[in-house]
């Protein structure tokens, strides 16, 4: 008898290219008691294939526990959040913002040190450099009369 068929179905589902119904056509074929020499050696595997399917099979109970599970009240322990643990975020962030701004600070105290190389307090410094109320040439008194300032005439 000539199992071409039976050769060109083992030759697809080893390249994984079966579909149920071909398998379900080999699975067949290897459960007779008479099968081929040479294919003798692939009974095995489909007798394994055919038994594991029929003993791992859920019981006819399993929806009804599975929706008895589910059906469950979940219980929910309240638990109280003091608010100062609440705003405990925001003192990390204000105390983060602190060390940097004194890091800051004292870096800053360091790189302006004066020539005996001791840092010291830096006073601001005034700079006299050209504003517009210096050169301002017009006084307003209280009557609300411009006056030219005797120094600025020419």
């Amino acid at each position: 008898m000539d199992y071409k068929y039976i050769e060109q179905l083992m030759e697809r589902y080893w390249n994984c290219e079966t579909t149920l119904e071909e398998e379900a056509i080999l699975k067949a074929f290897f459960s007779q008691d008479d099968v081929p020499a040479e294919l003798a050696k692939y009974k095995s595997l489909f007798d394994c294939v055919a038994s594991d399917k029929e003993e791992n099979v859920l019981g006819d109970d399993f929806d009804a526990r599975m929706e008895a599970l589910i059906d469950e009240p979940v219980k929910v322990k309240a638990r109280v959040v003091p608010f100062r643990q609440r705003l405990m975020p925001l003192f990390k962030a204000a105390a983060m913002v602190a060390i940097i701004l004194t890091l800051g600070n004292a870096s800053q105290f360091a790189f302006h040190e004066e020539g005996d190389g001791v840092a010291t307090t830096v006073s601001p410094k005034v700079h006299n450099g050209p504003a517009v109320a210096m050169g301002d040439s017009v006084k307003i008194d209280s009557l609300k009369k411009a006056t030219v300032m005797p120094n600025q005439l020419k």
